[in-house]
């Protein structure tokens, strides 16, 4: 891919084909008021597409709507207003988010959360572009695109009777879906060299610590990964980022990789490897795993700890490291 797919002003990293073609069905839906459904994982960008294709139009205010932080008994006057004296504590008169979006973008993220009884106000309001605030006996008028995120089936959830189905049909004009972090495994490097530059941090990632990144599932997506990132910069000073420096979920990911590499070795040569005793609890603790894979390793290779590293799928100096910190005399 060239590298105009690497980054845009639509805030989408990466050159992977899933990222290329969802970059150009931005630049497309931008240019319609059709209502757009977004599917796929949390965290997997949901937001920055519904925020790409609203600022590709150029119009009026972009309005996110957390439909699963909405609280029950306040949500129509979230999302509608209400008028002075509509309800006990409604001292004034108070515009919704909706309203707030006039001319503009309400992003409802999450909207298989909203309930059955605001699912029926939000399709009067694709339907006929009026609400009418809780109180009010008059209705308005707005003008708004809607669009709307969430990584449920909501196939699913007609089925179950637990949302519309004529506000499916509403919403599902136009549908995106993002594909999870594990799907375009080769934008993680540009990711995350994206997100230690919005960091401001001048951190590099060894080679091995890069190889542990790329093979893990992220089951949180891309926000996961900054997460991650942001934890790692924060708690090294730099200048290398090692995986010594992964969250625990990874160094334990990175230790089960390590582990079937050696079995493999081992499987291809006809003998399996020895496992550790397992105490009482059936748990293995993950050090004496680290332990024998190490001395099996080493075994296999006659002594050569460079093989042996290789094998492991760690670096030299982390082997002679981890030997030294076991204990391992070899």
């Amino acid at each position: 891919m060239g590298s105009a797919c690497v980054d845009s002003a639509h805030g989408l990293v990466g050159e992977s084909p899933p990222i290329c073609q969802i970059r150009r069905h931005i630049d497309r839906l931008s240019r319609s008021r059709s209502p757009v459904l977004l599917l796929g994982e949390s965290g997997t960008g949901k937001e920055v597409v519904a925020r790409a294709i609203h600022e590709g139009a150029g119009a009026g205010s972009f309005i996110p709507i957390d439909c699963g932080s909405l609280v029950a008994p306040l949500m129509e006057s979230e999302l509608f207003g209400h008028t002075k004296g509509a309800f006990t504590g409604a001292a004034e008169n108070k515009r919704g988010l909706i309203e707030l979006a006039d001319g503009g973008t309400a992003f409802f993220d999450e909207i298989g959360d909203l309930p059955l009884e605001v699912q029926v106000k939000l399709l009067r309001l694709l339907q006929e572009r009026e609400f009418r605030p809780v109180g009010s006996l008059a209705t308005r008028k707005v003008e708004i695109r809607v669009i709307a995120a969430t990584h449920r089936d909501l196939a699913h959830e007609v089925e179950h009777k637990t949302f519309r189905q004529d506000l499916f049909y509403r919403l599902n004009v136009v549908t995106l879906r993002l594909p999870p972090l594990r799907e375009r495994t080769q934008d993680i490097p540009l990711l995350i060299e994206s997100f230690l530059k919005r960091l401001g941090a001048t951190h590099k990632v060894t080679n091995e610590c890069m190889e542990a990144l790329v093979s893990y599932p992220w089951p949180g997506n891309v926000r996961e990964l900054q997460n991650c990132l942001e934890r790692m910069v924060a708690m090294n000073s730099g200048p290398l980022l090692q995986t010594a420096d992964l969250p625990s979920a990874l160094q334990t990911h990175l230790e089960a990789r390590r582990c079937g590499a050696l079995s493999v070795a081992a499987a291809v040569n006809g003998a399996a490897p020895p496992r550790p005793a397992a105490p009482q609890s059936g748990i293995i603790p993950l050090t004496e795993v680290e332990k024998h894979a190490i001395l099996n390793a080493l075994e296999y290779t006659k002594g050569d700890r460079a093989m042996a590293a290789l094998l492991l799928g760690i670096g030299r100096t982390t082997l002679y490291r981890k030997l030294k910190e076991y204990g391992l005399a070899v």
